[in-house]
């Protein structure tokens, strides 16, 4: 599966979700479920304010987009995340048949201000160039790492 053309159009929105919960308060990861260009599903991180190691963006994504649609099949879907979704999120992706990925900052732009996944991704093994799921890396320069992670 190839990225949609208008796929800036929703990590922009992923990234500006993230951006909003780091203003409420929360850790700075977003992500947007689309499917055939339109929003099934939004997602922040509130890992901390429901203390469940599980609530990450695109987890919430997902559970959202299960319960509206009364379904755990994502097929044709593209999860598009602030940044790199960690190994717990790209399972649940790929157990519910998300059709692919595109983040905007990865483990090592992440890494400087403490949010980096590499970590587990090192001691389980995984490596995300090695996906079942496309998974796309999109470099946004005018929306650089720091503007987001940063600004807690």
């Amino acid at each position: 599966m190839e990225l949609p053309t208008d796929h800036l159009k929703w990590l922009n929105q992923a990234v500006d979700l993230a951006m909003e919960n780091v203003r409420a308060g929360g850790r700075p990861f977003g992500a947007v479920l689309v499917r055939d260009g339109e929003c099934i599903a939004t997602g922040v991180n509130q890992m901390m304010a429901l203390n469940d190691p599980s609530s990450h963006a695109e987890m919430e994504a997902l559970r959202h987009a299960g319960m509206t649609r009364g379904s755990v099949d994502m097929s044709g879907t593209v999860l598009y995340a602030s940044g790199q979704p960690c190994p717990m999120c790209l399972a649940a992706a790929f157990m519910t048949k998300v059709g692919a990925i595109a983040y905007v900052y990865g483990n090592a732009d992440a890494e400087p201000f403490g949010f980096s996944s590499q970590p587990t991704y090192d001691a389980l093994g995984v490596k995300i160039e090695a996906q079942p799921i496309p998974v796309f890396k999109v470099a946004m320069p005018e929306r650089p790492a720091a503007d987001l992670y940063g600004a807690e």
